[in-house]
């Protein structure tokens, strides 16, 4: 099992795809970052040699914010927003989309599970 960035990546995959496990790696920065270490990007990860393990962490580490950095990052801008009480801060508070998405149907991702009000069951009937 190869570790990059932190991360244990899968041995049976590909090496561009076994990168995009890594927080803030994908498709195109993977294989941006195997042309940089000169590295197949086809080659299954169990068969990569130590130095080309080397060459691809270095790669990461001297072009690319990844992993708890990145998501220090982030957490900080979000943060920054919503200290400032701009008006995507104030979504991101609420935990609405912040990018001008409808919100009438559809944002379940954002909004979490749909809760039914009231008013939807039937009153049973009673003797008088």
């Amino acid at each position: 099992m190869a570790r990059i960035s932190g991360v244990t990546i899968p041995n049976e995959k590909q090496v561009w795809v076994a990168l995009t496990y890594v927080y803030g790696i994908g498709p195109k920065t993977s294989n941006d970052i195997l042309t940089i270490a000169k590295v197949d990007p086809t080659v299954r990860v169990k068969n990569l040699t130590d130095a080309e393990i080397t060459r691809i962490q270095e790669a990461i580490n001297n072009n690319y914010v990844v992993e708890g950095e990145l998501q220090r990052i982030v957490t900080t801008n979000i943060k920054r927003l919503q200290d400032i009480n701009s008006y995507r801060g104030a979504r991101h508070k609420a935990h609405l989309p912040s990018r001008g998405q409808r919100t009438r149907t559809n944002a379940r991702t954002q909004r979490g599970r749909k809760v039914t009000v009231g008013g939807t069951a039937k009153k049973a009937v009673s003797k008088t």
